[in-house]
């Protein structure tokens, strides 16, 4: 069954690009050009929508507030050319955040992330939903409710074999063994954890002080990154599930002693 895409755009430029790339993928089916939320939400009204291609801002109503608006919400992939949104987009549970002008390669990645997404609920569809009925982006371990968050400097801030953080109004214990890498953006931090992101408020460089020395490798001023989670490397570039992070000009020295390369 073919995936229903639907993009949601006021450029006509970014409208062709995408239904161009929606095109070339056999899988997918476009079923709406829309250049407005309002546009969007009236079709969504008739048809149902499975991953919705989104600008944020557009004239009428933003993308942010058109989700908003929405009780039942397909999967989101952002389109936008504002780096400004993306802990925003993030806490709404995008499966990733495009910025334009989009290649098609990228373009290809958000769509693997879209595919592991719709096939991890449909694994999921035969088994016991949890207690707590929480989305897919937060992972959330027992017996924490009285566990500060970190960022507290007077409070604990780890287990031997965690991190506990505050994301969703919540506290999260993370086991560091999931973590994949800790991308930064200003005053938060995304922690890559398998197919799923925890948001939080806190600084990289403060975590990586906390990190056990030996298991973790800062390659970017935005990047920090578990040691045996890296697939590939080369001088300017580690792979981590797929994702290629850069190194940074800084830490190149540092990062070709660590992972053995000249």
């Amino acid at each position: 069954m073919k995936i229903r895409c639907l993009i949601v755009d006021d450029e006509p430029l970014a409208l062709d690009v995408l239904s161009s790339y929606i095109n070339r993928i056999e899988g997918l089916d476009l079923i709406g050009r829309c250049e407005n939320a309002l546009q969007a939400f009236a079709l969504m009204q008739e048809q149902t929508v499975d991953l919705l291609f989104l600008d944020i801002q557009m004239p009428k109503l933003d993308g942010i507030e058109f989700l908003k608006t929405l009780q039942q919400r397909p999967k989101i992939i952002f389109t936008t050319a504002y780096r400004d949104y993306a802990i925003e987009a993030f806490e709404m549970d995008a499966v990733d955040y495009l910025l334009k002008p989009i290649p098609f390669s990228r373009f290809l990645k958000a769509l693997s992330k879209a595919y592991s997404q719709f096939q991890q609920a449909a694994n999921s569809a035969s088994e016991t939903p949890s207690a707590s009925g929480l989305g897919s982006s937060i992972i959330i371990a027992p017996g924490i409710s009285n566990i500060p968050a970190i960022g507290d400097e007077s409070m604990p801030m780890q287990t031997a074999d965690s991190i506990i953080v505050r994301a969703d109004k919540k506290m999260i214990k993370v086991p560091l063994e999931d973590i994949q890498y800790i991308e930064s953006l200003k005053d938060y931090v995304i922690i890559h954890v398998g197919g799923r992101r925890i948001v939080t408020k806190q600084k990289i460089s403060y975590l990586e002080q906390k990190l056990p020395d030996g298991k973790f490798l800062r390659i970017h001023r935005s990047f920090l990154v578990a040691l045996n989670k890296i697939q590939a490397f080369s001088p300017n570039h580690v792979e981590i599930n797929s994702q290629e992070l850069p190194i940074g000009r800084s830490y190149k020295s540092e990062v070709a002693k660590v992972l053995g390369f000249v």
